[in-house]
């Protein structure tokens, strides 16, 4: 085996593991960038076809690491790859909660909560609105939302029946 390849692997998804901030999808185009234009590991179509398979297996979508340490250096290859993926990120967040529980008192802590809650709300509005986009949403399927939305915080309208009067409005509109 050319630990050569072990190295690089470990080299290669470790700095990734402490970027995926927020999940594993958010640093699939550098993992792609990495392993197809970079170092070569596989061609765009392999790379695809390992990210398909990868979502379509139970568990994170980080195991696509497994895979191309598979494909790259065999089964010690997929061990390297996984631990590199993993490990770093964990030890992030294992040290920050110890920080954060250690530092109940301290200024950072509450100027750390006030700062990223605006943040965590933007990601959420950027998801949704990026969502949206992806499916091409009309203006009648964003007020049917908000008004389901507001059904169900406002008043006691079950989800049922919130659901079956969307679905006979829009079932009126196909035959109009």
């Amino acid at each position: 085996m050319n630990d050569s390849r072990l190295l690089v692997l470990a080299l290669v998804f470790a700095p990734l593991s402490l970027m995926s901030f927020g999940g594993g999808q958010a640093i699939v185009a550098d993992m792609q960038h990495q392993t197809v234009d970079i170092h070569h590991w596989m061609t765009g179509p392999e790379f695809a076809d390992f990210f398909a398979l990868s979502r379509a297996a139970p568990g994170p979508s980080t195991l696509i690491s497994a895979l191309i340490g598979w494909k790259v250096a065999g089964p010690l290859g997929a061990i390297v790859a996984t631990l590199a993926i993993y490990i770093p990120s964990s030890l992030a967040v294992y040290g920050a909660v110890r920080w954060w529980h250690a530092s109940k008192d301290s200024p950072w802590r509450g100027a750390l909560e006030r700062g990223l809650a605006p943040v965590a709300v933007g990601l959420v509005f950027a998801g949704a609105v990026a969502v949206m986009q992806a499916a091409q949403v009309n203006a009648l399927q964003i007020v049917t939302t908000l008004l389901a939305a507001g059904l169900l915080i406002f008043t006691r309208v079950g989800v049922y029946a919130i659901m079956v009067a969307a679905a006979l409005v829009f079932a009126l509109l196909q035959f109009l």
